[in-house]
């Protein structure tokens, strides 16, 4: 009995000695160890996630879609929760579009707790992998970036990135404007992982809605064009610009050869740069009109000046002739311009003077950006007149030893056509409904003077004028082809063999509703503007200007 009784003593003491551990280790965690432990539960059991917002939309004039926003989903992994690689990735590769090898070796790394397999999948392929359940898989809420039109104003568009910011053109000019507020939800788990309860603590807001001043229609005409010339002409690449010469508005601006701006990677680099903007070039005789421009304002010259021109013109060291041989003969500065003669253009710019020149040069824009509302732009080179050489005014009256971009020349030309004001271009038209302040412009001819190389400038469609082969049934045109040779790199000389065709033009000649620039990079079997680009001047202004209502004129 007494054996009995020690031995009930000796358990009860025991277990009386554990209650008192076990006491002393709760009073332990709840008081020393117990905010930390608090932070720890939270932090298991808790857990925020970011909610992406909805990047605001790209819409035309008319409010068709260019670039819009869809749900979708990141896939991701936790590699060594993962029990079978191999399967999973069996289940995973038809998802996700990828190669079932390259995913077992992202799931096999056990030493790694992330790893991303998938980003910006579309949402219904993220339900269908939901589904599957599973372990080691999660998924994050994403959206992904679309392009309905696929091919159109791609390079304009630009892209954005995987992460959802804007890598080029609008995307990237505009990013802060679209990019919306990120948003936050609270997840509730219990000890097992499952979902309690669920609560947006800030919610997300998407980007603004962008309206450009591009119109789908014209826009699509333009590429088009291109693509045929491109198809012609076989050219390194080729670019055109349609702006409303008035109030600065880029109504197109297209680039060939096009990108699908759902697969920009797939195309090489050269395509996808925005060359209205970002491609320098020396613009040879579109250059010539503001030669005249400025020759006319100071008064140098008047539209009926005439000018005896010998064969070839010496300037210094270097002797300049005419693209094709001819006599001598007498030209005013009107047919100087209408013929494109070099001899006549170089004649006008030694009676203004080189100091004179410099200034009009710079009061036209040249050698300074545009302030065109888009990425990348480049300033162009224009030189000091203390640089000058001897021959320089042998060269820069026609558009030689000088660079532009097509944008800089179509930003001239406008201001020709608009009575005299050179106004910054423009491209966003509106953002969330509100009207983007239109750019002040600057006053830098009179309108007489404008109005006098208007009317100069229909002598590139008359007979004998270097555009004679383009016109259009009831409306007069006005405008000025460009032929000028590359600089080959080898040699630091002009090539004989590739060129710069382009042409800048509007329509109607006398009150201009429509400025159109087209530069052909290099075209293949003919070189002249007149034959490679004013052709295709004529066939965008022939559908914008019914498709606008411009009544002839």
């Amino acid at each position: 009995m007494a054996l009995l009784e020690r031995r009930i003593g000796l358990l009860f003491a025991a277990f009386l000695a554990l209650l008192l551990l076990a006491a002393g280790r709760a009073v332990f965690l709840g008081t020393v160890k117990g905010s930390s432990l608090a932070t720890a539960a939270a932090s298991q059991q808790v857990t925020s996630l970011e909610l992406p917002a909805r990047r605001g939309t790209i819409v035309d004039r008319h409010g068709f879609e260019l670039a819009a926003s869809e749900p979708a989903d990141d896939v991701s992994a936790t590699p060594y929760l993962v029990k079978d690689p191999i399967r999973t990735a069996a289940k995973l590769a038809p998802l996700l579009g990828v190669d079932d090898d390259a995913l077992v070796r992202k799931l096999a790394q056990r030493n790694k707790g992330f790893v991303y397999l998938a980003r910006s999948l579309p949402a219904s392929r993220g339900t269908a992998v939901q589904k599957l359940d599973l372990p080691g898989i999660e998924l994050t809420a994403a959206h992904r970036r679309v392009y309905p039109r696929q091919w159109l104003a791609s390079q304009l568009l630009g892209s954005v990135g995987i992460d959802g910011n804007g890598l080029s053109g609008i995307e990237y000019s505009q990013d802060k404007v679209l990019q919306g507020t990120n948003g936050e939800r609270r997840l509730v788990k219990d000890a097992l992982g499952d979902s309690l309860s669920t609560h947006d603590t800030k919610t997300a807001k998407a980007g603004s809605r962008l309206e450009l001043t591009i119109d789908a229609a014209i826009q699509d005409k333009v590429e088009r064009v291109l693509a045929d010339l491109g198809a012609t002409y076989r050219p390194h690449g080729a670019t055109a610009i349609v702006m409303n010469p008035t109030t600065g508005e880029v109504l197109a601006l297209a680039n060939w050869p096009r990108i699908n701006a759902n697969a920009p990677g797939a195309a090489p680099s050269y395509a996808t740069q925005d060359r209205a903007v970002g491609y320098t070039y020396e613009p040879g005789s579109t250059f010539k009109s503001i030669t005249v421009a400025g020759a006319l304002q100071d008064g140098t010259v008047t539209p009926q000046t005439p000018f005896g021109l010998p064969p070839q013109i010496q300037v210094a060291d270097r002797v300049i002739g005419e693209s094709h041989p001819r006599g001598p003969v007498t030209l005013t500065t009107s047919q100087i311009l209408a013929q494109s003669s070099n001899v006549g253009a170089i004649k006008v710019g030694l009676a203004m003077g080189k100091d004179r020149f410099d200034y009009w040069v710079r009061k036209f824009g040249f050698g300074k950006r545009t302030g065109v509302d888009l990425p990348g732009e480049e300033r162009g080179l224009v030189l000091p007149v203390d640089k000058y050489s001897g021959s320089s005014m042998g060269n820069l009256p026609i558009g030689q030893g000088l660079a532009v971009t097509p944008m800089q020349m179509a930003q001239a030309y406008a201001a020709i056509a608009n009575g005299g004001v050179l106004r910054s271009p423009r491209v966003v038209r509106r953002v969330d409904g509100k009207l983007v302040a239109q750019p002040k412009g600057t006053r830098i001819i009179s309108r007489t003077t404008a109005a006098h190389l208007r009317t100069m400038l229909e002598g590139a469609f008359a007979p004998g004028g270097t555009a004679s082969e383009v016109s259009i049934p009831g409306y007069k045109l006005a405008g000025k082809t460009g032929t000028a040779n590359k600089i080959d790199p080898a040699t630091g000389e002009y090539s004989k063999f590739h060129y710069i065709a382009s042409f800048m033009g509007f329509a109607p000649a006398l009150h201009p509703r429509l400025l159109i620039g087209v530069m052909v990079d290099e075209p293949q079997g003919a070189i002249y503007g007149g034959v490679v680009a004013a052709p295709a001047f004529g066939k965008i202004a022939s559908f914008a200007l019914p498709y606008m209502r411009i009544p002839p004129q």
